[in-house]
């Protein structure tokens, strides 16, 4: 009798131990590039962006492992989120409030932004390609990469008063947001 409740109490301590494990490895916070969030008003919008963050790692990243002139997720794993609580314009150009999913094309100096409909997909598509439908498109903006003022590993957006910035490694990409 007593072999039988040791038993019953080894497998469920190891049912336990295997489900904690296998849990684990489904939090987002332990994957190489992390979930991170900026977050900021500008104007009298709240602007929220939810990426995840690779990291340069001594890679060389734009027009190597970022390809210029290929749509890009804006970050790693899913796809970028930008969300706005009320109409802004960006780059000159309406966004009504809502939630979008931000891809990017860079360039070396041009880049291009855009603002899809379409949110909670996996950032890429099996062949490597955005995952990403251009109908969906409710915004394409144009901005001017330069150089930052020192090289930043981790993909970073700040929400500033005046829009958002990308900067990743010695790149840093603003946005204006009125």
């Amino acid at each position: 009798m007593k072999k039988i409740i040791v038993k019953g109490l080894v497998l469920t301590m190891f049912g336990l131990l295997l489900s904690t494990v296998t849990w684990a490895q489904g939090d987002k916070a332990s994957r190489p590039s992390p979930p991170a969030t900026a977050s900021g008003k500008v104007g009298g919008a709240t602007i929220t962006i939810t990426y995840s963050s690779p990291s340069v790692k001594g890679r060389n990243i734009w027009g190597s492992l970022v390809p210029y002139g290929k749509a890009w997720r804006a970050g790693a794993n899913e796809a970028t989120i930008f969300e706005t609580d009320k109409d802004i314009m960006v780059e000159g150009k309406k966004l009504p409030a809502g939630k979008y999913s931000l891809f990017a094309v860079p360039g070396e100096k041009d880049w291009k932004f855009m603002f899809n409909s379409e949110t909670g997909q996996w950032g890429i598509k099996r062949g490597g390609d955005a995952n990403m439908d251009p109908a969906k498109d409710v915004l394409t903006v144009d901005a001017k990469a330069g150089k930052a003022a020192s090289m930043t590993e981790k993909l970073k957006y700040d929400v500033t008063g005046k829009g958002f910035v990308l900067t990743w490694e010695n790149v840093e990409v603003p946005v204006s947001i009125k």
